[in-house]
């Protein structure tokens, strides 16, 4: 399937032009070819004149000059013939070219004037004829036809010719003519590169609206998409207002831990312990000023982000060490030297987050993460070696609520949360077996 507007429209032009043109192509012939046998009439009409105004009659006989005004009668290689019939078709006079030439020819003199016609004979050739009867010649009663022949040969000749350069002619008009459709269309499609310049302004953050300088064509379409740019301004402003109530009732709870990890810190059995509630106190702090941010951004697709992910890795593996330290997990990274990921840095700390909080709490030993960059996508993998998931369960799991583990403590929603972000970026997540023995989760991202 075609994708391109412009190359749809110049297939279509072209197709349209390649068929105007091989109908009009027969028809030119056609025409070049009567206008050439008319030209041909007329020559040979003008000829038969010059015999007739050559000739006299003397003592009741035909008498010719033995040098015609027209030098194409005295020549002996010419093509063009001249013949005299007198009324019971014998031979009178011809001219000097026709010394070489045996025509097999009869007059017709039945009072039917001038007559222009073909003459096939039997060596296949053939002759345009153009016969004259005349019955007045120098002020005297007689009866002759006066007969011009001239080659079909040469006429097929031009007209072959003249075919050919017609073709070539009509190839190099088409090929002109869709170099002019080709630049026509690329400029009356200006418009729509103009639109999807301000689309791309609008995705940057340069622009919050595409303007009016657009064809009238287009102002029911641009006008249409600002009304949705303005709805999901309000929209998201609704859903940061909300937030940002829930986020204030959320300071004060915050603000206890936070004081409660202070007081604990100050003991020194317990410095660790304080380490990592200070450590999760922030982490949810990031969370809230994340959800504010995400309810502007989430679904939208205005902003592209691209974030390193070597660093948010060790930060949360350095985190869930801390929290998973009886189980002495070893962690595995292959991850190639451009590890850009296009997500936002909060998303991208949810999910991962939760993937790797979820292969920290089921592996026995081994978690692995691994970036492939493929051709215009990134696969981010996130394995364990703990027991797995069962095919027939896979999907049960990425819905809220849904959990295997039940000896852990747990809302079942980390899994949802991670599928969530994923789907509002276009990705894809999918659930497998790992090379490790455990649960695999994939998520495939459309490269910027």
């Amino acid at each position: 399937m075609i994708r391109s507007l412009r190359v749809r429209l110049m297939a279509a032009a072209a197709l349209l032009a390649v068929l105007f043109m091989i109908a009009l192509l027969p028809a030119l012939q056609k025409a070049f070819s009567l206008a050439l046998r008319e030209s041909i009439e007329q020559r040979l009409a003008s000829d038969v004149t010059t015999l007739i105004s050559a000739a006299r009659i003397e003592n009741n006989h035909l008498q010719m000059p033995s040098l015609l005004p027209d030098e194409q009668f005295n020549l002996p290689e010419s093509r063009l013939l001249g013949y005299i019939y007198d009324r019971d078709g014998n031979l009178v006079w011809r001219s000097r070219a026709t010394a070489n030439q045996n025509i097999d020819y009869k007059p017709r003199y039945d009072g039917g004037g001038n007559v222009f016609s073909r003459a096939h004979q039997p060596d296949g050739t053939e002759f345009f004829v153009y016969d004259v009867e005349i019955k007045l010649l120098g002020g005297r009663s007689v009866a002759y036809s006066i007969v011009a022949f001239q080659p079909v040969s040469e006429y097929q000749k031009t007209l072959s010719g003249l075919r050919s350069r017609l073709s070539l002619g009509f190839g190099l008009a088409l090929v002109f003519l869709l170099l002019l459709l080709w630049g026509g269309m690329t400029w009356g499609l200006r418009a729509l590169r103009q639109l999807s310049l301000e689309l791309d302004q609008i995705e940057s953050g340069a622009r919050e609206s595409l303007s009016e300088e657009h064809p009238r064509e287009l102002l029911r379409l641009t006008d249409s998409l600002n009304r949705l740019l303005s709805s999901e301004r309000e929209q998201r402003g609704r859903y940061r207002d909300s937030l940002g109530d829930l986020a204030h009732s959320l300071k004060t709870p915050l603000a206890v831990l936070q004081g409660v990890s202070e007081t604990i810190a100050q003991r020194p059995e317990d410095l660790e312990q304080a380490r990592v509630l200070q450590s999760q106190i922030e982490r949810m702090s990031q969370q809230i000023g994340y959800q504010l941010q995400r309810a502007s951004l989430r679904k939208s697709g205005l902003v592209r982000h691209q974030v390193p992910l070597q660093p948010l890795l060790d930060s949360l593996c350095s985190t869930l060490g801390k929290v998973y330290r009886d189980k002495c997990v070893q962690v595995s990274f292959d991850i190639p030297v451009s590890d850009l990921v296009p997500m936002e840095q909060g998303a991208l700390l949810e999910m991962l987050g939760n993937l790797l909080e979820n292969a920290y709490r089921l592996c026995v030993g081994h978690v692995r993460v691994r970036l492939v960059a493929l051709d215009t996508e990134l696969d981010l993998w996130v394995e364990d070696d703990g027991p797995g998931v069962p095919v027939d369960q896979r999907e049960r799991i990425l819905q809220r609520g849904e959990r295997l583990d039940r000896q852990n403590p747990g809302q079942g929603i980390g899994l949802a949360v991670v599928k969530d972000i994923i789907e509002s970026y276009g990705a894809q997540l999918t659930l497998g077996e790992s090379s490790l023995g455990g649960a695999a989760f994939r998520v495939r991202l459309n490269a910027l």
